[in-house]
């Protein structure tokens, strides 16, 4: 069976936004080209990691000696997306592995997400190595920037951390394991 490629070259918006209260939030990397959006579940900690790793591509590339390509540093304000996830959110799959690149050629960050591999128990007339689908999305510089401080600032918007152990605090009070607080 061939790979389902949900394939957007320039996306009218890409964001990771969330469902739910903090403590129990589901994270999502939407993208939408005019009427086509695909939502993707991801964890909170891939959704950390990819907005950390494409600050790092841009940061590099705007540090590397004769780069022509003009690297924004930091969100240019017309790109700045505070809008909540487009609802329903329907959930194409859940994230198992991501990867991230840069394409010289159209001066854009490459995101690939593919679904979380289930045990050959539960799929058994699946071929392991290929994936059933795919997430395929290509930014242009200034909105990998937008996306990449959207992402950390939808990760941090959770509960509030304790200031002693650094764990995540409930509204309804905390087990501290250095003690009540």
């Amino acid at each position: 069976m061939p790979t389902i490629v949900h394939k957007f070259a320039w996306p009218d918006r890409v964001v990771v936004g969330t469902v739910g209260q903090p403590g129990s939030r589901k994270f999502y990397l939407q993208v939408r080209t005019r009427s086509d959006i695909v939502s993707i579940a991801l964890e909170k900690e891939q959704s950390a990691l990819l907005a950390e790793k494409i600050d790092e591509i841009l940061d590099q590339l705007m540090n590397h000696e004769g780069n022509p390509l003009s690297i924004p540093a930091t969100t240019p304000v017309e790109l700045v997306d505070n809008d909540p996830l487009e609802q329903p959110v329907d959930e194409q799959f859940r994230t198992g592995a991501l990867s991230l690149g840069w394409d010289p050629s159209t001066a854009q960050v490459v995101i690939e997400a593919y679904p979380l591999v289930e045990s050959e128990e539960d799929a058994p007339d699946t071929d392991p190595t290929e994936p059933v689908e795919m997430l395929l999305v290509r930014l242009p510089v200034g909105t990998a920037r937008a996306f990449a401080k959207r992402t950390r600032e939808i990760v941090g918007a959770g509960r509030p951390m304790c200031p002693y152990c650094g764990d995540p605090m409930d509204p309804d009070g905390h087990a501290c394991i250095l003690g009540e607080h």
